[in-house]
């Protein structure tokens, strides 16, 4: 990712809410910055040793990334793990592009010798099945009882 391309991180960050099929209001774009821990996963991107992130482009439009940093949000469990991000545009979804995002990310931080990566999603979000195909676990729940706390080893 690009200096001038972070500031996508934002939309791809509201792309990244799980929304149930059941749940039929809008969900305001200022929830990210509204939830501390939501926003967390974006906030200061850039800026520290710790970050790292990969897009996708089709057409040389950005139309998904991968990020990681440790930061206080949602996946975070130390100070050393890498709390780990995925977003696609949906019309994007399913055609293989986050799967190989992910592996991306993955050998990136194996090779700058982290030892675990760890993320939070919903236990309703059908990610979690891609999150487990590219060797996450479920480690226990996450922030709340809605959330998986996931872990990768290496």
């Amino acid at each position: 990712m690009r200096k001038d391309e972070i500031p996508l991180l934002e939309d791809f960050l509201y792309e990244a809410i799980f929304i149930p099929d059941w749940y039929t209001e809008e969900v305001p774009r200022s929830i990210i910055y509204d939830d501390p821990m939501l926003y967390g996963a974006i906030k200061d991107f850039g800026t520290r040793p710790d970050d790292y992130c990969f897009v996708a482009e089709v057409d040389r439009k950005v139309i998904g990334a991968v990020w990681s940093a440790i930061a206080d949000e949602y996946g975070h469990i130390d100070n050393k793990t890498p709390s780990f991000s995925i977003s696609l545009y949906k019309e994007y979804r399913s055609h293989g592009i986050g799967t190989a995002l992910m592996i991306k990310m993955l050998e990136l931080l194996k090779s700058k010798g982290y030892k675990k990566v760890s993320l939070g999603v919903n236990k309703e979000n059908y990610a979690v099945k891609m999150y487990e195909k590219v060797g996450f676990e479920i480690a226990g729940n996450g922030a709340n009882e809605t959330e998986w706390l996931m872990i990768h080893y290496f």
